[in-house]
Formats: structure tokens, C-alpha cells, sequence
């Protein structure tokens, strides 16, 4: 039986993006706060940087103004790896069936992160596609986006240009320079376009990998915290280096393995993997 709707597939399919309420339980939704909340308060004890992840680079990215007594804890890299709570929800939420709905039984993880914007974070995310981060050899990749807080005008939602998924790949290279964003001169001619994702803690944020979307500053007092996983078609083949490799990555989530390659037309350059903590810190220029 299918977890969506034959409307709500085809809504997908003509923005590129949809938001399904209750994709997890109130128990998994509840497990998945308290856990993030405990890393915002081991981070108290940092001041950079910190924890280690499958290829060296730290686990916890700080935002640059994190202090003890007003942490700020952006990303949490792979959070799967260090927490059984988020694997679980990572296999079996109701996410995943959302997924299989739209891109077939065969399923595949590609990587996870918690991306977070607490109470008057300057954190902004500027305009990008996913898929120029993760070439692969077709484009059935869905971006899961699990709202932890509710998602309000207010505290820095998600952004999107709807239906730019059937667009072209932009590039997100600019002066020899990977920046992970695209030319703003692009998002100012569709400005008339651009759609806010909101809902309830609990619900998700489907979002094919080819769309246009980016984020503004949380100025609310109140956090805005995502559980965010990548799943792909399983006859999908990677072509470059995974930018958030984890022990998980390529991980069969649902269906059978097929041993079988399916190839798109597109064209692109290869992305340039972060040297530092995350993707921010390509978007600020540091990195």
C-alpha cells in the first residue's frame, strides 16, 4: 500500500518539492530533540570544531559566534554513525516509504546531518541544487527534510524555487571557486517564485535533488532544527567522492539489489569536496 497519495506524488513531480505531516512518530520525534539536545550541551565545552568523522574532519560544526553560555551548534555530521536513535529513523521512518513511493522499491542511503538554526542564529544557507554536491549517474535522489522544531516564517525555513528541479544544472563554481551557491543574478530573475516550506515538528520536506532552494537567518526565538537524509535510486551510481561519507553510505534501505546502472543526460563540473568542518564553510569562503 502506498504512504502517499497518487495527488501528492504528482505535486512532487511538478515542484520538485512536498511536505507530508507525521513522517515519524511522536516517541521517535521526541528521542531524535533529546539526543540533539544533548550534543548543543556537550558543546558548551567547546570552542571550535570538535569530534571526528569516517574522513577526519570534525563531526560538530560550530557556528563561528558559539560561546559556553550561548552555544551554537550548526551541523552534526553523520549523526547516525554516533547515535541508534537516528540510524533507526534513518531505516525505517515513514520518510523511507515516501521515497520508494516516488522513486521505486529500491532504495539507497546516501548521508545524513542535523543542520540547526537556534534562537538568533546568523546562519544563512545561500541559493543552491543539491545534485552539483553529489553527481551520480541518474538524478532520482530525494533530499528528506525531518522538521525537529516547527518551521515557521520566522525562524529561517527553507526556501524554494518550485518546479526549477526540471531546470538546468547551475554551476556553483565562480572564479576557479567552488562556492556551493549559485549566481545570485539567477535567484533575483525568479524572485517572483520563491515559496517558504513550513509545517508542524514531525513533518518532512521531500525534495528533489536538481531544486533551487536555500535558507535566511533565524531571527525568531525559537530553534529551527532539521534531520536531514539523502536517499537514492538504487541503480544510481556515484561519481564522485560522497561529500559526507559515513560507514552507512550506499546502505540498501528498502528493496533488492538489482546490479544494474541507469544513466541521465546532464552535464556538470565535479565538485569540490569541503576541507573544512561542512558545505558553510565553502558558502563563507573559508573552506
Amino acid at each position: 500500500m502506498a504512504a502517499l497519495t497518487q495527488e501528492q506524488i504528482n505535486k512532487f513531480w511538478d515542484d520538485g518539492v512536498l511536505v507530508v505531516e507525521n513522517a515519524v512518530s511522536a516517541k521517535e520525534l521526541a528521542d531524535l530533540k533529546q539526543v540533539f539536545e544533548g550534543w548543543v550541551e556537550e558543546s558548551r565545552s567547546y570552542s571550535k570544531d570538535y569530534g571526528e568523522t569516517l574522513d577526519g574532519r570534525p563531526r560538530f560544526d560550530l557556528q563561528p559566534n558559539h560561546r559556553s553560555d550561548k552555544p551554537a551548534v550548526r551541523r552534526v555530521q553523520s549523526p547516525e554513525e554516533v547515535s541508534d536513535i537516528y540510524a533507526n529513523v534513518m531505516r525505517k521512518a515513514r520518510t523511507v516509504d515516501y521515497c520508494t513511493d516516488l522513486l521505486g522499491p529500491n532504495l539507497k542511503f546516501h548521508h545524513g546531518k542535523v543542520n540547526s538554526k537556534l534562537p538568533g542564529s546568523a546562519t544563512e544557507v545561500k541559493w543552491h541544487q543539491d545534485f552539483p554536491f553529489q553527481p551520480m549517474t541518474n538524478d532520482d535522489i530525494i533530499t528528506c527534510l525531518l522538521f525537529l522544531d516547527d518551521v515557521t516564517l520566522e525562524n529561517g525555513p527553507l526556501e524554494v524555487i518550485p518546479g526549477s528541479h526540471k531546470g538546468p544544472l547551475y554551476s556553483h563554481w565562480h572564479d576557479g571557486v567552488f562556492t556551493g551557491a549559485v549566481d545570485p543574478n539567477i535567484i533575483a530573475e525568479q524572485n517572483n517564485k520563491i515559496v517558504s516550506c513550513t509545517g508542524k515538528a514531525g513533518s518532512v520536506c521531500l525534495m528533489h535533488a536538481s531544486l533551487l532552494h536555500g535558507s535566511a537567518p533565524n531571527l525568531s526565538n525559537h530553534s529551527r532544527t532539521l534531520y536531514i537524509t539523502t536517499y537514492y535510486a538504487e541503480d544510481a551510481i556515484e561519481l564522485s567522492p560522497n561529500h559526507l561519507p559515513s560507514r552507512f553510505t550506499h546502505e540498501l534501505v528498502r528493496g533488492v539489489a538489482t546490479g544494474k546502472v541507469r544513466c541521465s543526460p546532464y552535464e556538470m563540473l565535479f565538485p569540490a569536496k569541503p576541507t573544512g568542518t561542512s558545505f558553510f564553510a565553502q558558502q563563507e569562503g573559508t573552506g
